[in-house]
């Protein structure tokens, strides 16, 4: 059997939660069309409530789906769902872990529960690569939060699935231990494993995603390569230092500015100026200039701009 060419498909994704007696009904999902290549490190952005949840949970099964079709490593999601389900391993938000067992002994159920043979199992192997060898026979209860988080990934890994969601695995974590995560990632990564990551942490994305889709309301409204999407904003910013910090914004004709710490930021329109024209309406409003640098928008710019709307990163192809 040949390998598909994309880990996750979905199209014309629907998601719309029944009214209640204190909540009118919401959509969710409006139609979700997302093909994620296979062996893609994939960013799926989104403010809160974009619906990237919803999305997750429908193809972990935790959550049925309205209309519209999804497939995991080229299975139907309704046709076989147990055979999609095998494909992905999901590390929730969420810590959510039998405090009653130990690392070890949680690994071993989670392993049984997907029919992991005992001859076939990598439990040990999982959590040393995951730095839990001294604490697989400590009750979960006994861990820290950092260390809950580290097993939740464990867990997702126990059926070597070709699909790993990791959803917000960093968040209120560590620096050492976001190091480790993403060290362990990255491995798996090489390996041939298909990573899907949604965090708020964006820089991260900007690192680690080769691409990125972002979400908003419950649709696409961007989906390509990192690079390609930090070229959404024709905009470059100077960055003036003047001998003394500044304490006042002047006014720098024809251009945004903002003080940034004492210094002068300038933003301009590549295709509309140049930063000789921004040194020259910096020096008309009296700035003298010690020091100068340039920055590219990064993605938190482009992010900001998909989501709470600046027609310029909008991609003039899309609906």
């Amino acid at each position: 059997m040949s390998l598909p060419d994309y880990a996750i498909e979905a199209r014309g994704l629907v998601k719309t939660y029944p009214a209640t007696k204190t909540m009118p009904a919401k959509t969710a999902l409006k139609g979700i069309d997302l093909a994620i290549p296979r062996g893609s490190m994939f960013g799926l952005l989104g403010p809160n409530g974009a619906g990237k949840s919803t999305f997750i949970n429908i193809l972990a099964g935790l959550c049925q789906k309205t209309g519209g079709t999804a497939a995991i490593w080229g299975v139907d999601i309704d046709e076989h769902p147990r055979a999609a389900r095998a494909a992905i391993g999901v590390v929730p938000q969420e810590l959510a872990a039998d405090v009653f067992f130990t690392p070890r002994e949680s690994m071993e159920t989670q392993a049984g529960l997907y029919g992991v043979p005992k001859r076939e199992r990598k439990t040990d192997e999982i959590l040393a690569a995951l730095g839990l060898s001294d604490k697989a026979d400590a009750y979960v209860r006994a861990l820290s939060g950092g260390m809950k988080r580290r097993l939740m990934v464990a867990k997702a890994m126990v059926h070597s699935p070709p699909v790993v969601i990791l959803d917000e695995p960093t968040a209120g974590v560590d620096v050492e231990l976001r190091r480790q995560l993403w060290a362990y990632v990255q491995e798996l990564h090489a390996e041939g494993v298909t990573i899907v990551l949604t965090t708020h942490y964006l820089e991260e994305a900007q690192e680690l995603c080769d691409t990125i889709a972002i979400v908003n309301h419950g649709q696409v409204v961007a989906c390509e390569p990192t690079s390609s999407l930090l070229r959404r904003l024709d905009t470059r910013s100077v960055v003036i230092t003047p001998p003394e910090p500044l304490e006042h914004l002047p006014v720098i004709a024809g251009f945004d500015a903002k003080l940034r710490k004492g210094q002068l930021v300038v933003t301009y329109k590549t295709e509309a100026a140049s930063v000789e024209g921004v040194l020259a309406a910096v020096r008309a409003a009296g700035v003298q200039i010690k020091d100068l640098a340039t920055e590219d928008p990064d993605l938190e710019d482009v992010f900001l701009a998909l989501t709470y709307g600046d027609p310029s990163a909008q991609d003039p192809t899309r609906d």
